[in-house]
């Protein structure tokens, strides 16, 4: 028994340290965009990526939580709620009526971690809650639902928050987020929070979804970048993204998968963690020096129907950094790929 929960115990280390680098990806993807194209297009990016990611993920994500029943403010509310405590972020619920239901994430905010909310500017923030939280009401049929922005973290304020309000009548599309700067939300009482039913919601689903959690982020990024940016500018911000983040994150990547530093050989070992904690079927084959990973599949991205060759620049740019990340000299490169799916052919040194 004490091996079985042992080895449990390490495989939710591996996929919180898979979920921790895809994290620390998404958030840096935006500062690139930020900084390589500027605050414009950067707030245009993230009006998309969180726009597509509500239109697949808040219908079905209410009736996966046992909420899709609840009054419309109050629904969504809790999905934000419940949807974000998942995947590890740090949100506050509070209900006033079955009409007006208050949202909070109090720092530190978990999109924009560390010294990354230095670097963000208020309107790609904005860009967020026009890109989801003003469109909740349209995704459910229900135009009275709109978002009340009270605060704003990149702007000095302790926080994002906000409540949702079911209008008496329908709102225009320029009435479905407005700011109200002069308000505050209640006080959060974890107590009257909403919780998720332990018999459907056990702990190694809940591990599970929250590596996932992060991961979608990026799943989510990387089409709307090359539709947005086209794919060879794409490739280029998907690439230089991951080979810094890469570099930054090997260490702690590598302490969570059970690996450490050294050369190709030792690379090549922890590649194959990493692909095998997101659930990817891989092959080792190694000699002297030198390693050959075949990557059979790419879960991330598996059933992304529009995704471009141009999206496997997340895998080749954070394949360069973590190798650089491991030790010096140790080269990477994608063999053979077809349409940018697998099989990847991964050869190192």
């Amino acid at each position: 028994m004490g091996d079985a929960n042992d080895a449990q115990a390490a495989q939710w280390t591996r996929w919180r340290g898979v979920a921790d680098l895809y994290h620390a990806y998404f958030t840096g993807l935006i500062l690139t965009v930020v900084t390589r194209r500027g605050t414009a297009d950067a707030a245009e990016f993230v009006f998309r990526l969180f726009r597509r990611q509500q239109q697949e993920r808040f219908l079905p994500g209410l009736k996966k939580l046992g909420i899709d029943h609840l009054p419309p403010a109050v629904a969504t509310a809790q999905y934000h709620y419940l949807s974000n405590w998942i995947g590890g972020v740090h949100v506050e619920y509070m209900v006033e009526s079955d009409r007006k239901a208050w949202i909070r994430y109090p720092p530190p905010r978990w999109i924009w971690k560390g010294t990354a909310i230095c670097g963000i500017p208020g309107e790609v923030s904005r860009a967020m809650l026009r890109g989801w939280h003003a469109n909740n009401g349209v995704a459910l049929n229900h135009l009275n639902l709109g978002f009340v922005c009270t605060k704003q973290s990149v702007d000095g304020q302790d926080g994002l928050e906000g409540y949702y309000y079911d209008y008496d009548h329908p709102l225009e599309p320029d009435q479905r987020l407005v700011f109200a700067r002069h308000l505050e939300a209640p006080e959060f009482d974890p107590a009257t929070a909403p919780a998720l039913p332990i018999a459907s919601w056990p702990k190694p689903r809940l591990e599970k979804a929250y590596r996932n959690y992060a991961m979608e982020y990026v799943r989510t990024a990387a089409p709307v970048m090359v539709q947005l940016f086209g794919p060879e500018d794409a490739g280029y911000l998907l690439h230089l993204t991951g080979k810094l983040i890469g570099m930054q994150h090997f260490d702690e990547t590598a302490q969570a998968l059970s690996q450490s530093r050294g050369g190709a050989k030792q690379f090549a070992g922890f590649l194959r963690a990493l692909l095998e904690a997101q659930d990817d079927v891989v092959d080792l084959v190694g000699s002297e020096g030198s390693a050959e990973i075949r990557q059979q599949s790419w879960k991330l991205m598996a059933d992304v129907a529009d995704g471009h060759p141009a999206c496997a620049k997340v895998l080749e740019g954070l394949f360069e950094g973590l190798a650089a990340g491991c030790g010096r000299h140790i080269p990477v490169r994608m063999r053979s790929a077809v349409d940018g799916r697998p099989p990847f052919v991964w050869s190192i040194g």
